[in-house]
């Protein structure tokens, strides 16, 4: 069994996740080979809060140049995670 901190990397701030909170949605990078259930045992374990729904997108990463040199930002997951309506809120999130 993997360890939930190895599959939960951090969790993705922005002005569009922060909105998503209304609707008891979190944003979170996630480790690439991570599947959903993974990913639902590792954040009650963590938290400790119910999870109802679990949605996942690979992101590409993009081809960046510096002068005349180009390289590529790495590839990464990401999982937006819904709760359920009896569930308490992540306090990470409350405290931005």
């Amino acid at each position: 069994m993997r360890n939930p901190h190895d599959i939960i990397i951090r969790p993705w701030i922005t002005e569009k996740t922060m909105d998503m909170q209304q609707q008891r949605k979190y944003v979170f990078v996630v480790d690439r080979k991570a599947n959903k259930t993974e990913i639902k045992n590792a954040l009650e374990s963590i938290f400790g809060v119910k999870v109802a729904k679990v949605n996942t997108i690979n992101v590409r990463g993009k081809v960046k140049r510096m002068g005349r040199f180009e390289g590529k930002r790495p590839d990464w997951k990401k999982a937006i995670v819904t709760l359920t309506d009896d569930s308490k809120t992540i306090e990470f999130f409350e405290a931005i």
